[in-house]
């Protein structure tokens, strides 16, 4: 469950299956960065609500996400671009560079199209929007980007 903007409790369930809580050995292994805790914990939520998927791990920091995937060897790195420190686009680009076959997307609250110049080079799969983020998007990305990992 999670707050809507309208402070109505949502149900963030993937529903294309009967039960969403999978851990199997197939499920890809997602890490969470960002350095606001409240987004890492919603997208822990819909990780854990989308069959197939599991949160293997969070980091709020770029420095935490390379020494993450170094140590947990996630399959999806779910990336914002703007953290202190290196930030999300150069973690993107140690990570790929270090594990080519992890797939990095990058997200923000701002628009995309204003930041995908920066994000050029960075070696991730993809940028999206956070307001976007969901269940149907996570599917789609790792469906769209799973050859590479």
């Amino acid at each position: 469950m999670s707050t809507a903007p309208n402070g109505m409790v949502e149900d963030v369930r993937d529903k294309s299956t009967p039960t969403a809580q999978s851990t199997g050995e197939g499920d890809v292994r997602v890490l969470t960065v960002d350095d606001q805790l409240p987004f890492r914990r919603a997208a822990c939520e819909v990780i854990a609500a989308t069959c197939g998927f599991t949160a293997i791990g969070e980091a709020g920091s770029g420095e935490e996400a390379v020494s993450e995937v170094a140590r947990l060897g996630p399959d999806l790195v779910l990336l914002d671009v703007r953290m202190p420190g290196i930030g999300g686009i150069e973690a993107a680009r140690r990570i790929v560079d270090a594990h080519p076959h992890t797939v990095v997307v990058l997200i923000t609250i701002e628009d995309p199209d204003e930041v995908e110049h920066a994000v050029r080079g960075s070696g991730a799969a993809a940028l999206v929007h956070k307001r976007n983020f969901g269940p149907a998007l996570l599917r789609r990305l790792w469906a769209e980007h799973k050859h590479t990992a």
